[in-house]
Parts: structure tokens; sequence; C-alpha cells
């Protein structure tokens, strides 16, 4: 299976600029498995989950099929880095009590991948996968930012984003469901660090390689003017989309 890269070039940027996942959130998920003697990260990207996860587990596998992205995760003593595809782990059958997806689920073959999540969970482990909504600060800066989403750089997201659009209800997921709890994330952002964020977005990326220009500069007075000569830091808010299941044997 051909592995599509979209964030590899802008990867040190993506380790700097992106939101953190609320600690509750690895917490909770944490809580639901009997044992925790190792955890699978899957598609790591920065190692942002895992190192999130590594206060609850004796061993995080953290793998991605990017070598770049590896090159640029936080390192943790028990976490335990690995070039893999999702679709091929090359992990021990049976032996992860908790699997993580974080922000990527939707790039994969979904078949191929919940074959190895069989071949991997042990009986009545968990499988937790999730995505974040587009970006929310206040309402005049919110109406820029999804213009810009959805009409300069909406033709350059790849197919895959419609499922974090239709908030994951469109994917297979062929595990009894766990109803989760509501969570969020939060950063208090300068205006420069929104900017970059939005640099590490794929479909920026996209339109930079086959327009040769920054999409980002088309708004940044608009931005600029928006954001005021209030407070230099605004509140930023990601509401999580979660699915959450029992990996049954």
């Amino acid at each position: 299976m051909e592995f599509k890269d979209h964030f590899s070039i802008q990867a040190r940027e993506y380790a700097r600029s992106r939101p953190q996942y609320p600690t509750g959130l690895f917490k909770w998920l944490s809580s639901l498995v009997e044992n925790h003697e190792q955890a699978w990260d899957v598609a790591t990207g920065n190692g942002q989950a895992a190192v999130a996860l590594s206060p609850h587990f004796h061993q995080i596998i953290a793998t991605d099929a990017s070598q770049e992205q590896i090159k640029h995760a936080f390192h943790k003593p028990n976490i335990h880095y690995k070039i893999a595809a999702a679709e091929k782990s090359g992990i021990k059958e049976n032996s992860i009590d908790l699997i993580t997806v974080a922000q990527a689920l939707h790039w994969f073959n979904f078949s191929q991948f919940y074959q190895e999540v069989h071949r991997v969970g042990k009986k009545n482990s968990i499988i937790a996968a999730w995505a974040y909504e587009l970006v929310n600060i206040n309402e005049q800066l919110d109406l820029i930012i999804r213009h810009f989403y959805e009409n300069t750089v909406g033709p350059y997201w790849p197919l895959e984003r419609k499922y974090i659009e239709q908030s994951y209800r469109t994917i297979p997921f062929p595990f009894p469901v766990v109803e989760a709890p509501r969570f969020q994330m939060e950063k208090s952002w300068t205006l420069d660090q929104l900017v970059n964020y939005l640099l590490t977005w794929s479909a920026v990326q996209n339109y930079i390689r086959k327009k040769r220009q920054n999409p980002v500069d088309l708004i940044i007075d608009k931005l600029d003017k928006t954001w005021g000569d209030g407070p230099q830091e605004k509140k930023a808010f990601w509401p999580i989309i979660l699915k959450v299941g029992v990996i049954k044997k």
C-alpha cells in the first residue's frame, strides 16, 4: 500500500506549532484497560500522544511511516519509536492493551488496519481514534479562518479530509463502542503562533507547491487587523471527535 505523506516537509514546524491534547483524555483512556503493560500509538507523528500516554503505561510503541516525523519526535525513556505502516506494524500479536490513533485514522486502509488491530490487541483491549475540528478563537477571527479553510485552500485538501468534516461518522469502526466524554484542546496563542499553525496545514503546503506562493500571505493583514491591539495572546479551542471501541477476540 502506498503511504500518503502529507506532513514530512513541515515536520519540524508541526512538532512546534500543533496544540496539545488534553491530559484528561489519556487519563480516561487508561482507566478503560485492566492492564497497563503496553500501548501502541499509531501514526505517532511528533510523538505528542505517545508522550501523553507514557505516564500511564510501562511501554509505548510509537510507529509512523514517515522517517522525518520520527526524527523530530519527542522522547521519553519508555517510548520505543519505529518506522512502520499502520497496517503492518511488526508488533507481537496479542500484546497491546491500548491502541491510539490521533488525527490519522482517515489516512489508513481501514480493512487492513483493523486486521492489524485485531492481531496485536489483547482480548478486550481498547482502540481509540480521534481528530480535532477547525480552531475556534472568536467570531471575527473564526470567519476569516473558515473562509480561508473552505475557499482559499479548500481545493488543496486531500480527499480524506472529508472524514474529519463528517466528524468521523462515515469511517468504518467495527468494534463495540464505548461512550466517551467530550474533550477539547485549548491553547493561548499569539498571532505569530496562529500563522505558524496555519502553515502546517497540508492544504497550505499543497497550495505552495502548486502555485508557488504562500496563501497565508493573502489573509495576514486581515488577521492582524482583526487581532487588534488588545491582549497579545488569545484563547484557541479545538473540539475533539473521539471514537472508542473494545477489541473482541
